[in-house]
């Protein structure tokens, strides 16, 4: 088949400023390049050319970075140039019907990674009509089908599950990698860490991620644990390394905080794995319905163990005893006493990050990610 594969306006792909979807694609395209004949739309980046081929797979790049309007109006005029079996669009219902005015013959897939089905974000009458016009709909947790379907049961038949994956070559754990550990030696000396037990978050720091919640925590960690540090990594928003409201927050609150808080700021997407080989705890502290969070996959890959909160997904990737469940997310004492379990046992440490690993093996690889989108592409192609 030819098959086009059409990102979101928010970052390019392959993912040189991060972000969660680009990542997903860039994962499983080489291996669904081998299968079919395989294009790639996406935004503009300086950095990347508009039209290139790298190795099986064509990738198209059209303006409108960050505006939607502009960006469905480049893909649309893209299509109708083009001629596709099957064109797979990830996260942008809206772009659905326009798509189908201009390519009335071709196969429709959508893939969901949170809640642009809301009713606050799209009409309820063009969701309906996306529903109908798609032939499958792939969600990245059962809670996001669940919501779908809640607002629309006519897509009962047409939802299924892909959990995400992860590059295991990239993120492995430190104890295992001669050059991880002299990575971890050195980004803990840079920061004054010794050997204290570092609990580390990894995510934009924006109100629904909940880091101030995490910094509030150790407030109540510190009198039975003082020998600790917690780590945030990253900026107000992808790519961006911007002083937010909200950043300034969590920086003052770090600053009063009793244990030492580390804030990296912004940092490239080619280094976050680094960051944690700086760890030993990770934590996800989602004050939102979170779809579920890829760094939970980063984190079992690089032999972590995690605390996580029950918001929307998380709690999908708590599997064999590789993490703890926050169910108060808002409340700092719900963490101080799930991480306080892990940091009396590094025993406990090694066995939940050991499980964590041997799961992201099993289960959560790109392979796997990618051998599930084939089915579903030939599945439509054979039975449809």
């Amino acid at each position: 088949m030819k098959v086009v594969m059409i990102c979101t306006e928010k970052l390019p792909v392959p993912p040189v400023r991060g972000g969660a979807i680009q990542t997903y694609i860039a994962g499983i395209v080489d291996v669904l390049g081998q299968h079919h004949d395989l294009t790639v739309l996406g935004t503009t980046d300086p950095s990347l050319a508009t039209d290139e081929r790298v190795r099986n797979v064509r990738y198209v790049r059209v303006e409108g970075q960050g505006v939607f309007e502009t960006y469905a109006e480049q893909v649309v005029q893209f299509l109708r140039t083009q001629s596709y079996d099957l064109i797979h669009v990830f996260n942008r219902p809206k772009l659905v019907p326009l798509i189908k005015e201009v390519c009335p013959n071709a196969r429709i897939v959508l893939s969901m990674h949170n809640d642009m089905f809301d009713l606050a974000k799209i009409d309820p009458q063009d969701a309906a009509k996306t529903v109908a016009m798609t032939d499958r709909i792939i969600t990245i947790s059962d809670y996001v089908g669940r919501v779908i379907q809640s607002l629309y049961p006519e897509s009962a038949g047409k939802l299924r599950t892909i959990y995400s994956g992860v590059d295991l070559q990239t993120f492995v754990p430190w104890e295992n990698s001669q050059s991880a550990r002299q990575i971890r030696q050195e980004l803990r000396a840079m920061h004054n860490l010794g050997n204290r037990q570092v609990i580390l978050f990894v995510g934009r720091l924006t109100p629904k991620k909940g880091a101030d919640i995490l910094v509030r925590a150790m407030n109540e960690l510190h009198a039975q644990h003082s020998n600790i540090a917690l780590v945030l990594v990253g900026g107000a928003w992808y790519g961006v390394d911007k002083i937010s409201d909200y950043v300034a927050y969590v920086k003052a609150l770090a600053d009063r905080s009793p244990i030492p808080v580390i804030t990296t700021g912004y940092v490239n997407a080619e280094q976050i794995h680094q960051w944690f080989w700086t760890g030993d705890i990770f934590v996800c502290p989602s004050q939102w319905e979170e779809p579920l969070a890829r760094v939970h996959y980063e984190a079992m890959a690089a032999g972590l163990p995690f605390v996580t909160t029950k918001r929307g997904g998380n709690a999908e990737v708590i599997i064999g005893g590789n993490g703890f469940l926050v169910e108060e997310p808002e409340n700092p004492r719900a963490f101080a006493d799930q991480l306080g379990k892990l940091l009396t046992s590094r025993d406990l440490q090694r066995k939940m990050g050991s499980a964590g690993r041997t799961l992201a093996e099993n289960r959560f690889t790109w392979n796997r990610v990618a051998s599930e989108v084939l089915e579903v592409w030939n599945g439509i192609n054979v039975q449809e």
